[in-house]
C-alpha cells in the first residue's frame, strides 16, 4: 500500500502518525532518502494530515534511534555515511549479530519464533520477485525481530543503528545491475535465514552464532566492494 493510500486508511490522527513513521523508516533505509538529505518536516505534516508537533515528536525519537541528526537552528537531515562511520559498522556488525542471535536462541518465545518465520517468507517472497526494496526491508526486519528476541535492552539501541547503515549499504549494492554472483548471494542468504531460524527454534545459541557469522560474511563480502572505491585502500573489516 501506498503512502497516499495509506494515509487515506488512517483517519485517526495516532494512525496518520503510525503511518508517517513506517514510510520515513522506510524512505530512509531504501536510500529514497539519501544520507544528509534535508527532511522536511511541513512538507511531512503536509502529506500525513498531522500537525507540526507530533511530526516534530516522531523526528526526536528517530533521531534518537539514529535515523536523523538533529542540530539547533537546522533542518533535520537524514543521518550521514562517512569513511568512519562505515570502518564502525565493519567492526561493530559482527559482535552485534552474533550476541543478539545467541541470546535469541537462548530466550526467544515460540510466538517469537512464528514471527521471524513470516518476516522470512516475506523476504523469499521479496527475492523471487526481484523487488528490492522489500527485500532490503524484510532482511532488516528479519534481524530487527531477532534483536528483540534476545530480550536485552542494552543491545538495541546499537543493533538499530547498525541495521540503518546494512539496509542502506545493500541498497547500494543491489541496484547494480544482477550477476550470476549475486543471484548465488541472495539463494544462499535465503537459506541461511532458514538455518538460523532452525537454531534459534532448537535453543542452539553455539550453533545460531556460527551461522549469523557465516550469514554476515557473505554480507560482508559483497557491501565492501561497494564501500570502499577503487584504488582507496582503508581496512573496514
Amino acid at each position: 500500500m501506498k503512502a497516499p493510500d495509506m494515509i487515506e486508511a488512517a483517519a485517526q490522527p495516532q494512525d496518520r502518525k503510525a503511518v508517517l513513521n513506517d514510510s520515513l523508516r522506510r524512505r530512509i533505509v531504501t536510500m529514497e532518502l539519501a544520507p544528509g538529505a534535508v527532511v522536511d518536516e511541513v512538507a511531512l505534516a503536509d502529506e500525513f494530515g498531522l500537525s507540526r508537533p507530533p511530526v516534530r515528536e516522531l523526528m526526536r525519537q528517530l533521531a534518537a534511534e539514529g535515523y536523523l541528526e538533529l542540530e539547533p537552528n537546522r533542518p533535520a537531515r537524514v543521518s550521514s555515511m562517512s569513511y568512519q562511520s562505515l570502518r564502525n559498522f565493519f567492526l561493530a556488525a559482527p559482535l552485534l549479530y552474533v550476541a543478539t542471535t545467541q541470546l535469541a536462541a537462548t530466550n526467544a518465545t515460540t510466538a517469537e519464533i512464528d514471527g521471524l518465520k513470516d518476516i522470512q517468507r516475506r523476504f523469499r517472497m521479496a527475492i523471487e520477485a526481484g523487488d528490492v526494496n522489500e527485500r532490503v526491508h524484510y532482511n532488516d526486519r528479519f534481524h530487527f525481530a531477532i534483536g528483540q528476541m534476545a530480550h536485552n535492552d542494552y543491545l538495541m539501541p546499537s543493533l538499530r543503528r547498525l541495521l540503518i547503515d546494512h539496509a542502506r549499504l545493500g541498497m547500494t549494492f543491489y541496484r547494480h545491475p544482477p550477476t550470476q554472483e549475486m543471484q548465488d548471494s541472495l539463494r544462499s542468504a535465503v537459506e541461511q535465514h532458514d538455518q538460523i531460524i532452525e537454531a534459534i527454534a532448537s535453543r542452539s545459541p553455539d550453533r545460531a552464532g556460527m551461522l549469523v557469522r557465516a550469514h554476515w560474511d557473505l554480507s560482508r563480502r559483497r557491501m565492501s566492494d561497494y564501500a570502499t572505491p577503487e584504488g582507496l585502500d582503508i581496512p573496514l573489516s
